[in-house]
């Protein structure tokens, strides 16, 4: 095992749990990844030709959590260095390599280019329709995950 970093043992020692941690946590057990991963993992790249790609877990959740925040890649890049709640809910750790805006970026035009954003869309939402438990009213009149911070 790794040792930790000096950002990962102050996490663990903090009081009191952010609304971002409350949200990604909410996440990775609302989001069915293995489906979504069954979906890119044909197009996905194979390790042994050229530099070796990051898991397609960690991709699929780095791409998530670029939408949940409309991030850009540049963005997205800086998130995985400065938040370690980040970085656990996509797999990484900062002792290890994190994926570049162009690697982020590669993904997405992964997906454009084989079509698979509005299938993973539709994935999401046909998971969400058979768990309406995750959803209650935030507002009055208005119905969404009332947790998203």
């Amino acid at each position: 095992m790794a040792q930790a970093s000096v950002a990962e043992l102050e996490h663990d020692l903090k009081k009191r749990r952010t609304r971002r941690e409350l949200f990604l946590e909410k996440m990775d057990k609302l989001v069915p990844w293995e489906r979504l991963e069954r979906r890119i993992e044909p197009f996905y790249p194979k390790a042994g030709r050229g530099r070796r790609p990051y898991p397609l877990s960690v991709m699929l959740r780095v791409h998530c959590v670029q939408l949940f925040y409309n991030l850009s890649d540049p963005g997205m890049e800086d998130l995985l260095y400065e938040v370690e709640s980040v970085r656990r809910f996509v797999g990484l750790r900062l002792t290890e390599a994190l994926p570049d805006e162009t690697t982020i970026l590669n993904f997405r035009h992964l997906l454009e280019q084989h079509g698979l954003g509005e299938g993973l869309f539709e994935e999401i939402n046909a998971h969400l329709a058979s768990n309406p438990s995750c959803f209650r009213p935030s507002r009055p009149r208005r119905w969404g995950c009332s947790d998203f911070p």
